[in-house]
């Protein structure tokens, strides 16, 4: 335990101080190349700064693993360049010993990110972004047009020009039903739908239907049986890298449901928690290279643990891009770089030279 609070003792320190600057600079980074458009449109210094200040958060979860990975490496290169980790290991202490500490602060620095992004970064950045688009003049294109979706297993399938998510209205719907061998039953015509709160009240709506063998045409009467929810067309149109991870689930399921591709979904769903384990993951490469060099043995560190983390960057983007085309299931694409790295950050641990 004397051990464990002398290494967080040098390990916190350090820390603070390079998530302030990484966080300082990732922010004045957004500031510049959004500098130019709000002086052309004259945008208020307290509205650039409130801008700044929601990306507060986002820039912190972005820093937060290299912050981790920079901390870990410093203070084990400072321990090694003044011999004490030699005096350390030379006392009979196993190196992955001498690393628990920070395999711990690793653990529950992963835990962090997840809530943190969850619970604080997506709303905020958010609203930054709508702060963003307003002082550049810019408007947030609608995506809610040109909807189908499928429901009740493929039996019944909407087809929406416009889903009215303020007023939670469908505009031009077209909704086909269909028996379960996949043969037309009905379709209903509306120009207007809207949502009581339980069920869709269609306006001048026309139902077709066979009637004895022929296909007819008649007003429909007052119906409730048509009770999808209404985020069911709006949630199509987000991506899940923008959602909580319980919106995200609920968007993968309204796609399946929907009979729409959702790899892509799914794959960025599982990436939530997957990419929540890289404070781990750079903290295991960045103590796996402590103790190998004898000269220069601060910068070594950071230098091979830098290189080991864009390696591992790099796996997880070829992953995911293989996973959002299907070529790989989701859960795999999201989560063998994480599976891979821990596992190799753990030997190089275990087999560190003493």
């Amino acid at each position: 335990m004397i051990l464990d609070r002398y290494m967080i003792r040098h390990f916190i320190p350090v820390f603070i101080f390079a998530s302030f600057m990484f966080v300082t600079l990732l922010c004045l980074i957004d500031l510049f190349m959004n500098l130019v458009h709000y002086l052309n449109y004259e945008a208020p210094f307290s509205e650039i700064m409130r801008a700044s200040y929601y990306y507060i958060p986002k820039g912190f979860s972005l820093a937060l693993p290299i912050s981790v990975l920079f901390a870990s490496a410093y203070t084990l290169g400072d321990l090694a360049a003044r011999n004490e980790l030699t005096s350390v290991i030379s006392s009979g202490i196993p190196f992955w010993r001498l690393a628990r500490s920070f395999m711990i602060i690793g653990i529950l620095a992963s835990v962090f990110a997840f809530f943190f992004e969850d619970i604080v970064v997506i709303p905020t950045f958010k609203e930054k972004n709508i702060i963003t688009r307003r002082l550049r003049n810019q408007k947030q294109q609608e995506k809610n047009s040109d909807v189908v979706v499928k429901t009740r297993d493929g039996n019944r399938i909407y087809s929406v020009d416009y889903y009215d998510s303020n007023n939670k209205t469908l505009n031009g719907v077209s909704i086909v039903e269909r028996d379960d061998d996949g043969s037309f039953m009905s379709q209903i015509r509306a120009p207007v739908a809207r949502w009581s709160g339980e069920y869709w009240i269609f306006s001048n709506a026309y139902i077709y239907e066979w009637e004895d063998r022929l296909l007819r045409i008649h007003a429909l009467p007052p119906v409730i049986d048509y009770t999808e929810e209404p985020d069911i067309f709006g949630r199509n149109s987000v991506a899940a890298a923008d959602l909580s991870a319980r919106d995200a689930a609920l968007l993968v399921k309204d796609l399946k449901q929907a009979g729409l591709p959702y790899a892509e979904a799914q794959a960025d769903y599982y990436h939530r928690f997957s990419f929540s384990a890289v404070s781990f993951i750079v903290i295991i490469l960045s103590i796996s290279m402590g103790g190998r060099f004898r000269k220069n043995i601060m910068l070594m560190s950071l230098l091979t643990s830098l290189i080991a983390t864009v390696v591992f960057y790099v796996m997880e983007m070829l992953s995911m891009m293989m996973a959002k085309l299907g070529y790989i299931p989701p859960v795999i694409g999201a989560w063998f770089p994480v599976a891979f790295f821990s596992v190799l950050g753990m030997v190089l641990v275990r087999y560190a030279k003493t």
